[in-house]
C-alpha cells in the first residue's frame, strides 16, 4: 500500500468513507480537501455488476461534459487530403499517414487521443501493440475512427472523456478540476453517471450499479449515494 500524505490523514480524520451521501453534499465535502498549491483533478469511480470476460457487458463509450474537465488535450490524427486539412483547421496537433505512423513506432507519445479516419486504419492497425495498452488506439465504438474529423476534434480538445470498464467492473474517469464551482462538479458528475446508467448491457441480472465515489488526486474517496 502506497504511504499516505500527512494531508492525506488529516483529510480522512473523521471521513467516513464507507457512508454515502447525496450528490451535493459529497461534492461539498470534496472541495473541502482543497488545500494543495495545484489544481487536483477530480476523479468518479463507478463500480458496475459487469462481467468484463462477457463481450456483451462490457461499458465502453465517451461523453463530452457540460463544463469540460478544465485541460485542453493533445490529439493527433491520421487523415489524408482534405480531412487532414480540416483535422488541423480544427486544432490537432499532429496529422499525417505513414510518416506519423513511423514517428509513433520511433517513441513518439507525447498525445492523449489518437483519431483517424476509417481509410487510414490500414496505416494505424500495425500500432494497435503500441497503443492499446495505453488506450490510445482510435475505435469505432469510443468514437475516434470516423470521418467527421471536425467535430470530434473539437470535443476532444474541449475535454471529451472516454469510458470502459476494468477487469473488476469499475469505470474510471476524470469529470473536473477542484477550482470548478460546486455546481458545474456536480452537473458533470450527474451527467457522467447518468450516460453510465444508460448504458446498462440487456444481460444483466441483478444490480448494475454496486457503488460510485469521488476523489480528487490528493484526497480520500467520497461515497455517493446514485
Amino acid at each position: 500500500m502506497p504511504k499516505q500524505s500527512k494531508r492525506f490523514r488529516k483529510h480522512a480524520q473523521g471521513h467516513n468513507t464507507q457512508a454515502a451521501m447525496p450528490l451535493v453534499d459529497g461534492v461539498k465535502k470534496l472541495k473541502s480537501f482543497n488545500t494543495t498549491k495545484f489544481d487536483q483533478s477530480v476523479e468518479i469511480a463507478m463500480r458496475l455488476g459487469v462481467d468484463d470476460r462477457q463481450a456483451d457487458q462490457v461499458v465502453r463509450g465517451s461523453i463530452v461534459l457540460p463544463h469540460g474537465i478544465g485541460k485542453e488535450k493533445r490529439v493527433i490524427v491520421f487523415a489524408k487530403d482534405e480531412k487532414a486539412e480540416e483535422a488541423r483547421q480544427a486544432g490537432a496537433e499532429e496529422v499525417g499517414g505513414p510518416e506519423l505512423a513511423q514517428k509513433i513506432k520511433d517513441g513518439f507519445l507525447d498525445f492523449d487521443v489518437c483519431i483517424a479516419t476509417p481509410d487510414m486504419m490500414g496505416v494505424v492497425g500495425p500500432l494497435g501493440k503500441l497503443l492499446g495498452p495505453r488506450g490510445l488506439m482510435p475505435s469505432p465504438r469510443a468514437g475516434t475512427v470516423t470521418p467527421d474529423v471536425t467535430k470530434t476534434v473539437k470535443e476532444y480538445k474541449a475535454g471529451k472523456v472516454e469510458f470502459r470498464n476494468d477487469k473488476g467492473g469499475v469505470v474510471h474517469a476524470i469529470v473536473g478540476k477542484l477550482s470548478f464551482d460546486e455546481d458545474k462538479l456536480k452537473e458533470n458528475i450527474q451527467a457522467f453517471i447518468d450516460r453510465i446508467m444508460s448504458m446498462k448491457p440487456a444481460t444483466i441480472r441483478g444490480a448494475y450499479l454496486k457503488g460510485v465515489s469521488i476523489s480528487a488526486t490528493m484526497s480520500p474517496g467520497v461515497r455517493i449515494a446514485a
